[in-house]
């Protein structure tokens, strides 16, 4: 059974910051790219950070670029976003994804994070 399971969202003030982790297990995680999405309320779904399968590339949306990290340990089937310097626009539902091809491409439930004072 796949499953990706999100964890370390929360309520963090303006310039603070927090890590996420997406657990996998259910497949091969070390031959998945992993992508962060998030989803403001009202607002689309949208493209947060990648990592291809070794962690030798990663790729960020310009609205986080400098400010985030995405990270990968495949020996413990996890992935990573560290988040600093947190602004209340980055307030969303976050989403980490799976993708080994169009088949198989699998998410996770998500993880609130709130930023405000």
């Amino acid at each position: 059974q796949v499953q990706l399971v999100e964890s370390g969202g929360g309520l963090v003030q303006p310039g603070g910051s927090l890590r996420l982790s997406c657990a996998a297990s259910g497949f091969t995680f070390s031959r998945y790219t992993m992508r962060w999405y998030r989803q403001a309320p009202g607002k689309e779904r949208e493209w947060v950070a990648r990592i291809t399968t070794t962690g030798s590339s990663t790729n960020y949306a310009d609205s986080v670029k400098g400010r985030f990290t995405i990270s990968r340990q495949n020996a413990e089937s996890t992935v990573y976003l560290q988040m600093n310097s947190l602004k209340p626009e980055d307030t969303a539902v976050y989403y980490c994804n799976a993708q080994a091809s169009n088949y198989y491409n699998y998410w996770g439930q998500g993880t609130q994070v709130t930023v405000s004072s």
